[in-house]
């Protein structure tokens, strides 16, 4: 498996997001980020374990 197959595709804002350059942020500003950060990835969490739900459910209703 290529380590390049998880890193997002060039254009998409995630892709900018990585190769911002971090040198020229303050203190402050990188703890505004990684706070940010760490909320966008509860929310993708909270959105994942709904889709585990669903599908659970789904399952469970058509005895997969």
């Amino acid at each position: 498996m290529d380590s390049d197959e998880n890193l997002p595709r060039p254009g998409e804002p995630l892709a900018l997001l990585v190769k911002q350059d971090l040198d020229p942020l303050s203190v402050a500003e990188l703890d505004a980020r990684i706070a940010a950060l760490e909320g966008e990835i509860a929310r993708v969490n909270q959105h994942k374990q709904r889709a585990v739900n669903h599908r659970a459910i789904a399952d469970e209703l058509f005895k997969r």
